[in-house]
């Protein structure tokens, strides 16, 4: 039977964490060992980790690090976890797992080529702290997951990624990666995996995803709020190109490694455009997308106006 090791990042998450570390020892797949960093918690979250790793200690191990921040922690979770497992799960602490979540990831990734990085991600179950549903997010997407989409959206909630040895591998074929220039480690993924292998969505909700005062990431917003939301970020962000900064440390990385159209693509996209000429050419050459319409649409126009 193939194995899992579930990476899980914790930080001053004494609340919750016990409720997700039980939810992945009810995994209705067994054959599961959790590698938890700790990221300079100062609650007592490292202390309930090391009570489980003491009563578990063939199934849990606990990385006690410094405050580093989430990319950077997932990031070291992904280096230090078990270069002989089959498949690797990225976790938070505040969220609770479905019974099948991690089986369902398996017998989708199973379904293709050991060599291809793969990887499987899912909606969610909204939850509030209590864990009262508030309905399924994100909406499923609308255009088929891509490196074309990965350059400039993250569609992937991290908590729910399943990835396989050959995802795994490709990121420690680039471990000279600059964490301060990535957006997010979920996004970094999706860009990695879709850019070398196959990303599959799997509709079906696997997890509780609670949504409470200190979430890094929440989904609970409206359409319209999240729109107003992201609109807000660029706006804020003016100036940064934090999408080209990402994009340009994967090309720095992995460019040379790509095909020829995903890398063309790339080229396209981190190329200087300062004159409008330069940005009406780059819209009409890239073929990378924004699942909805709108979003499609606000993309192009944050392209003309500099801040992309």
């Amino acid at each position: 039977m193939k194995q899992v090791q579930v990476l899980l990042s914790s930080y001053n998450g004494k609340h919750y964490i016990s409720e997700q570390l039980q939810s992945i020892f009810n995994q209705s797949y067994p054959h599961i060992s959790v590698l938890v960093r700790d990221d300079g918690s100062t609650d007592q979250t490292l202390v309930l980790l090391k009570e489980y790793a003491k009563v578990h200690p063939d199934r849990i191990k606990v990385i006690e690090g410094s405050n580093v921040g989430v990319v950077s922690s997932f990031f070291e979770l992904v280096q230090q976890s078990d270069p002989h497992a089959d498949y690797y799960c990225f976790c938070d602490q505040d969220d609770v797992w479905l019974e099948h979540k991690i089986e369902r990831a398996v017998t989708m990734l199973d379904s293709q080529a050991d060599h291809v990085p793969g990887m499987v991600f899912t909606s969610t179950e909204l939850a509030d702290k209590d864990l009262n549903s508030l309905g399924t997010w994100p909406k499923p997407p609308l255009r088929e997951p891509s490196f074309y989409n990965a350059l400039v959206q993250n569609i992937a909630v991290g908590a729910t990624i399943t990835l396989n040895k050959a995802a795994r591998d490709k990121f420690m074929e680039g471990n000279r990666i600059d964490p301060n220039k990535i957006i997010m480690h979920d996004w970094w993924f999706y860009l990695l995996v879709s850019g070398f292998g196959n990303v599959m969505y799997d509709k079906n909700p696997s997890m509780l995803y609670r949504q409470h005062e200190n979430n890094v990431v929440g989904g609970s917003n409206s359409f319209f709020n999240k729109s107003k939301q992201k609109y807000r970020s660029y706006i804020k962000h003016k100036g940064e190109h934090l999408l080209v900064k990402q994009a340009i440390e994967f090309y720095r990385v992995y460019g040379h490694l790509m095909e020829d159209t995903k890398r063309e693509q790339l080229e396209l996209f981190i190329a200087p455009r300062e004159r409008l000429r330069e940005k009406i050419d780059f819209l009409q050459r890239s073929i990378l997308y924004r699942q909805s319409i709108v979003e499609q649409l606000l993309f192009r126009f944050l392209i003309l106006v500099g801040y992309i």
